[in-house]
């Protein structure tokens, strides 16, 4: 996980707009906040991100 994709990540947790283990719930708010990068890492990656959520797993 790159710094970039954390920071969205953080970004996306600050709006409190959405469960953070909501993948889908998530794409659409980094989608609405232009986040296309993050969108992909989690298609990529479930596991990584449900990792870094879960047990902040880098």
């Amino acid at each position: 996980m790159t710094a970039k994709i954390k920071k969205q990540i953080l970004q996306v947790r600050d709006t409190a707009l959405i469960n953070m283990l909501d993948f889908q719930g998530v794409k659409q708010v980094a989608i609405d906040l232009g986040l296309l990068e993050l969108v992909a890492y989690i298609d990529e990656h479930p596991e990584e991100y449900g990792d870094f959520i879960l047990y902040g797993k880098e």
